[in-house]
């Protein structure tokens, strides 16, 4: 199981942070993505479908914890037909559709979201795979410092639950 600690501000603009991203990190490139959110009794379940690919993404968090750690597990799936498949077996409850621009500083995925109905977002997820989670949490620090994020304005919720929420639509 994979685990990260996550970060999400509503932003103006990407102007001012894509000119600093230039000097800490390199870009990846742009990710379509729409994931599709089933109802659970435990957790969260979404397919995501990014460029033509398709993951079953299964996590689990405390949302109302003051450090946003999430445990998850990804299930790649070669057959294009999983949105349908997986529609007949479980109620969908939302669909989160955005356009993530994507960096990475070592083990931090960097995203620029601008998600339908919702707006401009960025989006931090540090991935403790090859790292400790005190390792992961300096990192964090470390790119938050230097793109001088408020984290009073952070965002300790999915874009799905602003989505069922009719947030800022």
């Amino acid at each position: 199981m994979g685990k990260n600690l996550e970060l999400k501000i509503k932003i103006n603009s990407d102007n001012g942070i894509k000119k600093k991203l230039k000097g800490l990190c390199k870009f990846v490139g742009v990710l379509n993505q729409k994931d599709v959110y089933y109802k659970i009794d435990a957790g969260l379940l979404k397919l995501r479908i990014q460029n033509g690919e398709y993951f079953l993404i299964k996590y689990l968090r405390d949302e109302t914890s003051q450090k946003r750690w999430s445990n998850y597990e990804i299930l790649e799936i070669s057959s294009n037909n999983a949105e349908s498949f997986l529609s007949s077996i479980f109620e969908v409850e939302t669909i989160v559709e955005k356009e993530r621009k994507l960096y990475m500083y070592n083990n931090t995925r960097i995203h620029i979201d601008t998600v339908k109905n919702l707006g401009l977002f960025i989006e931090l997820e540090t991935v403790i795979e090859k790292i400790t989670e005190e390792e992961g949490e300096k990192e964090f620090s470390e790119v938050v410092e230097f793109l001088n994020l408020d984290l009073d304005k952070q965002l300790k919720t999915s874009y799905r639950n602003l989505l069922l929420n009719n947030q800022y639509n």
